[in-house]
């Protein structure tokens, strides 16, 4: 069978990319980013010059191919077909970041504050890039269709949601992944295994099969999609029932994708607090980044505490297909057939998560950033490190300083602040922590913190490596998540039976409304 379809959709995008591309280039669109913009910067300028011509040509050069090229079956035949697919979504997610978006947050600030929110409806409803391109893709996906000639190409995008994953590796330090990951392991492992046992037993009291309760209680205890496919030959479920599953963990995970941000600006949540709560109580690797993406899009610390707990979550799996598996072979005797659980915990185990742990082991020898950076950043005070001597404290910061020090109480925070007097900037790591406790404190004034702000950014710096790793990761995220868009249909949620259904959504509510709580009650705004 050949794939590659002699078709000018793929041309046409890449002319149209590179049209973009030239409007911005040339200045023709100037007015149109100043409309989006509303008297500000535009900030996706530098994107608009550059990736619609790399892009465009790339996929005006391949849509001629597609189009009056000779195809023959084979592998390359197939993996050139998803090519225009991956263009499409990466068109729609241009598109939407660039122009869709800031057009929406345009009329969201000429309808004012919501109400006694504080906040305007866009930020509110979290309707940003990555919320609306999701919701483009769920459009065009049931209100039309997917044409022929893109559908591999969208099976393909979740690639671009797991490589992502895989990149956040590089971004951790050895000190963030042990307070996150000790946090995370206490959270995941209680709601996890917790949900796993609360299904299992309202399983038994609403009389549904073995296989049916054993695979939905990993769908909505582990991570969704995953731990269904994992679970499934343990429990020799049958296809219905994880067509069952499968459409209970999109019928609630669609809804925490986009209820979850929401909530958490309601509640004023940081993003450590979002993240966690959203890598625990949504289901769906793929849901947990798009609503983290959805809290925070212009960020990615929010993605990167989700993702933790997740992959958490993901490392509990092996333990969970045990445990069902005893728990099967125990309920079903001797119609359980013989299956090697060893066999399946390797085989369906998910190949991202160790290549994320394979790209924070090289992170932590420094071949990305220094060994002791955080979340990309690593302290220098000195030229060679990265420090500007423009950024040194001025003889009017430091009178400003000196005048309010007698107001510091605390001994090592008085001393840190004493020496960046001397130095005009801050000495060492220590220090550093110091002045930001300073700054937490509140014990200075408005004029002071903001001084103190800056001598604070003028030591920590981005490693290149890692603010490129950042740049492709949150465009990974974004292509991901349009593809997922383009892959929920109607028939697919429809597809959740009624007692699994009813079941799922119990233990989907527990689980969320409890993991709030204790975000709320327990985990403070930073790490």
């Amino acid at each position: 069978m050949v794939y590659t379809q002699n078709n000018p959709a793929l041309f046409i995008i890449g002319l149209s990319m590179l049209a973009i591309g030239y409007g911005a280039d040339t200045g023709l669109i100037d007015p149109v980013l100043a409309h989006l913009a509303s008297g500000k910067s535009y900030k996706y300028r530098d994107e608009l010059t550059t990736l619609p011509l790399y892009f465009g040509l790339f996929a005006t050069a391949t849509g001629l191919w597609h189009w009056f090229g000779k195809h023959r079956e084979g592998h390359l035949d197939y993996y050139s077909s998803t090519i225009a697919g991956g263009m499409l979504i990466l068109f729609i997610t241009m598109l939407v970041r660039w122009f869709i978006a800031p057009e929406i947050e345009v009329i969201s600030v000429s309808l004012g504050e919501v109400g006694s929110t504080g906040k305007y409806a866009h930020d509110l409803f979290g309707l940003n890039y990555v919320v609306l391109g999701i919701v483009a893709g769920l459009l065009i996906v049931n209100m039309f269709r997917v044409p022929s000639w893109a559908e591999n190409g969208v099976r393909l995008s979740r690639l671009g949601l797991k490589t992502g994953v895989i990149l956040l590796g590089a971004l951790y330090s050895a000190a963030e992944l042990k307070n996150l990951g000790g946090l995370s392991v206490l959270m995941i492992g209680f709601f996890v295994l917790g949900s796993v046992g609360i299904v299992l037993w309202i399983g038994s009291r609403r009389h549904i099969s073995n296989s049916m309760g054993g695979v939905l209680s990993a769908g909505m205890g582990v991570c969704g999609v995953s731990a269904t496919v994992a679970v499934a030959p343990v429990v020799q479920a049958r296809p219905v029932e994880i067509a069952y599953t499968i459409g209970t963990i999109l019928l609630w995970g669609v809804g925490c994708m986009f209820l979850f941000p929401i909530i958490g600006h309601l509640l004023g949540m940081s993003y450590v607090q979002f993240g966690a709560w959203a890598g625990t109580g949504i289901l769906n690797s793929a849901q947990v980044a798009g609503a983290a993406l959805a809290f925070q899009p212009d960020g990615i610390e929010t993605l990167m505490v989700a993702e933790i707990f997740n992959i958490t979550r993901v490392l509990i799996l092996p333990v969970v297909v045990l445990w069902l598996a005893i728990w099967y072979v125990k309920k079903e005797g001797a119609n359980a057939a013989q299956v090697g659980v060893g066999r399946v915990i390797v085989t369906k185990f998910p190949v991202f998560v160790i290549g994320f742990i394979l790209m924070f082991a090289l992170s932590t020898t420094g071949i990305f950033a220094p060994a002791n950076h955080y979340q990309g950043k690593y302290f220098g005070n000195t030229a060679d490190l990265g420090f500007k001597e423009e950024n040194r404290l001025n003889a009017g910061q430091i009178q400003l300083l000196r005048s309010e020090i007698r107001n510091i109480e605390h001994t090592e925070h008085s001393a840190a602040l004493k020496r960046l007097i001397e130095h005009g900037k801050i000495m060492s790591v220590d220090d550093d922590n110091a002045i930001r406790s300073i700054v937490s404190g509140d014990s200075l004034s408005d004029a002071a913190n903001k001084i103190l702000n800056a001598a604070h950014k003028a030591v920590h710096h981005t490693a290149k490596k890692i603010e490129a790793f950042r740049e492709w990761i949150t465009w990974l995220f974004a292509f991901g998540l349009v593809g997922l868009g383009m892959q929920i249909t109607v028939g697919a949620m429809k597809q959740a039976g009624g007692e699994p259904a009813i079941i799922g959504g119990i233990v989907g509510f527990i689980k969320a409304a409890l993991s709030l709580v204790v975000v709320m009650l327990f985990i403070g705004e930073t790490v």
